[in-house]
């Protein structure tokens, strides 16, 4: 069970704690972040990109993009976006999901937890928040 907020890691990016709100009207999840190039390294199609979290640390993550998708956000906009597979995890729960990379910065949480990557992992409990991590310190808070 998760409540409609958690922390949550992407551990092959190296993010800790990052606060995630659990969004089942979202099919795809996404993070919060900056592309910054695309390249190619054994044959395979990375994107380099930079991540906001904590205390405002900006951190740039490397990862294999699996596809580049048109994705509807909640006003209704298609936007192509970058699409990455990488270890989430919410509490002791570790699993690969399909994140889109995307621009969150008007947005009070720097990732969305959409309901694929819910999927035969966590039943969400909207009336309550932080069931699998501790309340966020002033260190993790959301952006106001």
């Amino acid at each position: 069970m998760v409540g409609w907020r958690e922390l949550v890691d992407l551990p092959e990016l190296g993010i800790r704690g990052l606060p995630a709100k659990i969004d089942t009207g979202a099919r795809t999840s996404s993070l919060h972040a900056e592309v910054l190039e695309t390249f190619e390294r054994d044959g395979e199609r990375y994107v380099r990109f930079a991540i906001e979290h904590g205390d405002h640390v900006r951190q740039v993550c490397e990862a294999v993009h699996v596809d580049v998708r048109g994705i509807t956000s909640s006003n209704g906009e298609t936007q192509d976006r970058y699409v990455i597979k990488t270890p989430l995890r919410i509490g002791d729960t570790e699993f690969r999901a399909e994140i889109s990379l995307a621009d969150r910065g008007s947005m009070k949480f720097p990732m969305l937890v959409g309901r694929s990557s819910l999927r035969r992992h966590f039943a969400v409990d909207s009336g309550h928040s932080w069931l699998q991590s501790p309340r966020p310190t002033a260190r993790t808070k959301t952006r106001s």
